[in-house]
């Protein structure tokens, strides 16, 4: 029986792309309508500029850890990062070879043009010679750069820039590209009544000659630099040797350059002038296409309105119980009630904390918020139970990255309204989706739980895979007031019994699940665990794991984005069968199912198997005790494992091959056959 080591754990940031590469296929699959793939292209360079500025950046700063330190972690940054720059190489071929042969040829066949300023007819360039002159030269700002004297450059993270050859080679100039006071993309008219959209930056470019008339231009080459974001080490080591790699970087200035991509077709002796102006090193410098920022196609324009070329719309489904609903708290004191999103609307949510605000019996409303959306109904109606006499507790995490400006803004408003604003603790994110009520029904408090897998936050379930209940279960209730009392610093610990607490006691009841499973398969029970999740990185539990799988548990899991488990190796994982699902939604949502002789276990929350959901976050995994609601999640569970459009294997080798459809099977595209499940349970 082999034995886990380390060459048996995937390195998360190398298998972190092949997540994308599977964004990256979705691009590339004509099953998805035209304007879809645009997008899937958006989201690869979205979430590829978000990797380098957190992944790819903690590598880097690793390096200047103290080599002592590193060997005790084996850390080997400058070895990852080089495999990580030849595969995104590699990805990014692939990219433009989709956006080159397959985006612009079908675009046209659909009558709208890409237009590049070698293209522009005389109609264009009049057009663009006014629209320059009267909107886009005005936000223009060049930076002359005398190479003779010492220079000081600074590029703003994630802005498009022209660098500027001359004549002169002693001069070079650096043009800021005003997208987010232009946008990318301009409609251009045409006397043939073409549809012809050209960016930007063709404009910028076409009319440089404007903006140095003095010089003789020799180049314009794209530029885009990525900077770090902030350096969260809390994330994945803790106490000490934390401290020790906090320590050894202490001297780190937030924002350092991390990533150059740059025109493939700039000259190397101004690729050298560049890094030396960026302090950049070799290792820095991405070559890429004559365009960079593709996430900007997230807005890229269809002046067809032709349906076709976009998803079908999928009407939010109405809750068989809420839907109809005058009291909720009569119909969850009755009974549990779940949501899915996002084939149900969030507004369920949001009418659930308006009718608390304006309910006369309700007299606290507790919830933890990670990324609070902007202005919404949810807010609004926090606001209004604040002015109606509640008390509010709200838990605000101020270290949700990229959200840490906004969340802190909306603590403040809710702190000005006089909530009660409790802000995560240092080194703690609280991840949790819980919200709690209480209730005033005669002499007894009656309290109301809302437990969820995705944020507060209506825009994003509208495209997040999330499930959700409402529950007013004693034994449920009580031990989340418990929490939010924790949370409040009124109590230590939740003393829980039923859901699991991170970091209080989520790992160890896994542990427990699973070692009941490895006993139930060495006594020849049926031994079996399913579990659907975003990420699996814990070593703990990947090592159980893999003791599962020796014993003979059946080991199915679902893993959206990374894994550093690696299945199907002979003697040691190939009881474990991995698939992820890429398709119009993100699947966002954690259910785990454990076998238990018969006596189905289930659990759904927000902690994912990885080691800072479980040790160092605010979490909660709930048990879901209502059978009918169990029988369901159970159904929609089972629609995902049997996908065969959408669902890639997770294999040794990370192929990303798609699940092959058998002769005669049926085909199941899960996020369409559980919208169809769901619309069906409710007409029944």
């Amino acid at each position: 029986m082999e034995q886990p080591n380390e060459e048996h754990f995937r390195h998360r940031d190398l298998n972190w792309l092949s997540f994308n590469e599977r964004v990256l296929q979705e691009a590339a699959d004509k099953i998805n309508p035209l304007y879809e793939r645009i997008k899937f292209l958006a989201i690869f360079s979205s979430n590829l500029d978000e990797y380098f500025r957190v992944r790819v950046s903690q590598l880097r700063q690793m390096k200047r850890v103290k080599k002592s330190i590193r060997k005790k972690l084996a850390l080997r940054p400058s070895k990852i990062t080089k495999q990580i720059i030849q595969e995104v190489k590699d990805q990014q071929d692939v990219f433009g070879d989709i956006y080159k042969n397959q985006i612009i040829p079908e675009l046209a066949e659909n009558g709208i043009h890409i237009r590049d300023a070698k293209h522009f007819n005389h109609t264009h360039k009049k057009f663009i010679e006014t629209l320059f002159n009267k909107k886009i030269e005005k936000h223009i700002n060049p930076i002359i750069l005398d190479l003779e004297k010492e220079n000081e450059l600074f590029l703003e993270n994630s802005v498009l820039y022209f660098l500027v050859t001359f004549e002169n080679e002693d001069k070079l100039a650096v043009v800021n590209i005003p997208v987010e006071e232009c946008g990318r993309f301009v409609m251009m008219e045409d006397v043939k009544n073409e549809l012809n959209i050209t960016y930007l930056d063709e404009i910028v470019r076409h009319e440089a000659f404007k903006i140095f008339p003095e010089d003789n231009i020799t180049g314009i080459y794209e530029i885009k630099l990525s900077r770090d974001a902030e350096l969260y080490i809390d994330d994945i080591y803790e106490g000490v040797l934390a401290e020790k790699i906090y320590t050894s970087l202490e001297q780190r200035t937030d924002g350092q350059p991390t990533r150059l991509l740059y025109d493939a077709k700039m000259p190397k002796d101004i690729q050298k002038k560049v890094r030396k102006l960026l302090k950049l090193g070799k290792i820095d410098m991405m070559p890429g296409g004559q365009y960079h920022n593709f996430k900007d196609f997230f807005s890229f324009p269809d002046p067809t309105n032709n349906k076709k070329l976009h998803f079908k719309d999928l009407p939010a489904l109405p809750h068989k119980t809420l839907d109809k609903s005058k009291n909720y708290f009569k119909d969850i004191a009755e009974k549990d009630q779940s949501l899915h999103f996002p084939y149900m609307s969030f507004s369920y949510v949001e009418k659930f904390v308006d009718m608390a605000a304006e309910d006369e019996k309700v007299t606290e409303i507790s919830i933890s918020l990670y990324r609070v959306a902007d202005e919404s109904q949810l807010t609004n109606s926090l606001m209004k139970a604040l002015e109606n006499g509640k008390r509010v507790t709200v838990f605000v995490e101020a270290k949700a990255r990229f959200d840490e400006e906004n969340n802190i803004s909306w603590g403040r408003k809710f702190e000005e309204k006089g909530a009660n604003v409790i802000y995560s603790f240092p080194k703690v994110k609280v991840h949790s989706k819980i919200m709690l009520i209480s209730r005033q029904e005669g002499d007894e408090t009656v309290r109301y739980a809302y437990i969820g897998t995705g944020n507060f936050n209506a825009e994003t379930s509208a495209i997040y895979c999330d499930h959700a209940i409402f529950t007013a279960n004693k034994n449920i209730t009580k031990e989340l007031y418990r929490l939010f009392k924790v949370l409040e610093g009124e109590l230590i610990i939740p003393r829980e019994k039923n859901l699991l607490i991170s970091p209080f006691s989520t790992r160890q009841e896994f542990v427990k699940l699973i070692y009941n499973e490895i006993e139930n398969a060495r006594e020849g029970k049926k031994a079996k665990i399913t579990a659907k999740m975003n990420s699996l990185e814990d070593e703990e539990m990947i090592q159980l794991l893999y003791k599962a799988s020796q014993a003979g548990v059946e080991i199915r899991m679902l893993i959206r984005g990374f894994t550093c488990l690696i299945p199907g190796i002979k003697g040691l994982s190939e009881n474990i069968y991995i698939t992820s699902v890429v398709d119009r939604f993100l699947e966002h949502g954690r259910i785990y199912l454990f076998e238990n002789a018969g006596n189905e276990l289930m659990f759904y929350g927000s902690a994912d198997w990885m080691n800072r959901n479980l040790d160092r976050r605010i979490e909660v995994i709930s048990p879901v005790l209502d059978e009918d609601i169990k029988k369901e999640f159970r159904e929609i569970l089972d629609i995902q494992l049997n996908d065969n459009v959408k669902a890639r294997i997770q294999d040794p080798e990370e192929s990303n091959k798609y699940v092959e459809r058998k002769k005669n099977e049926k085909e199941i595209r899960s996020q369409y056959e559980i919208y169809n499940y769901l619309k069906k349970k409710h007409e029944s």
